[in-house]
């Protein structure tokens, strides 16, 4: 034991010495190196990148600093980079007749996936159970947009005398209000307004007409989308395997676990999202119920659909509902209609967002809000609806390939390897 002891005691020892001596050595040279100077590249006497700092790879070079140097590098690679995504963003809005259905129809899948799950657990097989979910899906949807089209039609003449009064009583307010408006300086107004109307006849006609290639346009995605949906749903898996299997094999593993968990971070965003939406319809639907506000289903099936579109979507529906009110019941159905929607949205993202969406998808408002601003100015309506969803799945994605595995969990030899399907 002595001896085992004096041998550990002379082998720290010689450690210890070995360790002082590089550290030695390694002050000596840095010591060297700070106090060799950098030779004039004018005078010709260098032998190149040897006379000058080492990440230097000319003579040229060694007369920047290296600070200017590195921010340099940094420069022109955040240029290239810059450029390849410009150059994408140009190439997706040339094909985005094809690339927005696809994206729809990948929300769809995630939204849907559950239930075609629920039917091939129940022996169903894979291309019935989804034509099922799929048919089920369109059939709820179209069902709620034909209520809403009756409603609409129903209430309108009435809602349309109601706003011909509320505007007469604005009038009135002007004329007898504060500003004390005459009714000729009204009757200017109003002939300016008409005047207006009857000088852009033409490019409000110019624009119902390419609003007609519009509508062509939106049926063929419609259609692209229906296809896409399907094919997502009954071949998703082999369509994932076929993916990953064009990458090398030694990335396969990676890039299969991080679509796994961004795949499943896609399922919790729209299953959040839907419980949210119709959480938020419920309570403002409710609300417009008790105060007799006309359209109260068309007003909850808007504010259901605005809740796609995060922090902003729910707020703006729940704005044209409270005009609505106004319009109908005066100030004061109004102002609780506003009540009642400042109340469901705190609720809804003081408490059922955190609560709902979970440590999965959890995303600071910040980037949610700048996320959402990005794809208003990109893409209108569709960007401010994808931006949230492309945030989450991009930063599961990275985090997971990113990652260092402990031993236990490193991935199988290249030559082992198995594509999981794990995707929808």
């Amino acid at each position: 034991m002595r001896q085992r002891l004096r041998r550990a005691y002379d082998g720290g020892r010689e450690s210890v010495r070995v360790a002082r001596a590089r550290e030695r050595t390694r002050r000596a040279d840095r010591a060297e190196e700070l106090a060799r100077p950098i030779p004039d590249p004018r005078s010709g006497n260098g032998a190149g990148a040897e006379d000058g700092h080492p990440s230097t790879v000319s003579r040229d070079d060694a007369g920047v600093p290296h600070s200017l140097r590195i921010a340099a590098a940094w420069s022109w690679r955040i240029i290239v980079i810059g450029i390849v995504g410009w150059a994408m963003l140009r190439f997706m809005g040339t094909i985005r007749v094809v690339i927005v259905p696809l994206l729809v129809a990948l929300l769809l899948s995630a939204l849907l996936a559950p239930a075609v799950g629920w039917l091939l657990r129940a022996r169903f097989p894979r291309t019935l159970a989804t034509a099922v979910v799929l048919i089920g899906g369109l059939a709820a949807v179209v069902g709620t947009l034909t209520l809403v089209v009756n409603e609409f039609i129903t209430g309108l003449p009435d809602l349309s005398r109601n706003a011909a009064d509320g505007i007469g009583q604005i009038q009135n307010w002007l004329r007898d209000g504060p500003l004390n408006l005459s009714d000729g300086t009204l009757n200017q107004y109003i002939q300016a307004g008409q005047n207006w109307i009857n000088e852009n006849t033409q490019a409000l006609t110019t624009g119902a007409l390419s609003t007609a290639g519009t509508v062509v346009e939106i049926f063929t995605g419609a259609l692209l989308v229906l296809f896409a949906t399907f094919f997502f749903l009954r071949d998703g898996q082999r369509i994932w395997r076929f993916i990953v299997g064009m990458f090398p094999a030694a990335a396969r593993w990676r890039l299969d676990d991080a679509g796994s968990a961004s795949w499943q971070t896609l399922v919790a965003y729209v299953r959040a999202t839907v419980l949210v939406a119709f959480i938020d319809a419920v309570g403002i639907g409710i609300a417009l119920v008790l105060f007799d506000v006309p359209f109260a289903f068309a007003l909850a099936a808007l504010v259901f659909l605005g809740a796609f579109i995060p922090i902003v979507g729910a707020t703006l529906s729940g704005a044209v509902a409270v005009l609505v009110a106004l319009v109908d019941g005066g100030w004061v159905t109004a102002l609780f209609i506003l009540g009642a929607v400042i109340v469901v949205q705190q609720v809804e993202g003081n408490v059922l967002q955190p609560w709902i969406m979970g440590r999965a998808v959890a995303l600071h408002p910040l980037p949610v809000v700048l996320a959402v601003t990005a794809g208003v100015v990109l893409d209108g309506i569709f960007g401010a609806l994808i931006a949230v969803p492309l945030i989450a799945v991009l930063n599961t994605a990275v985090r997971r390939l990113a990652r260092r595995l402990p031993p236990a969990e490193q991935p199988p030899a290249p030559e082992a390897v198995v594509v999981k399907a794990t995707s929808p």
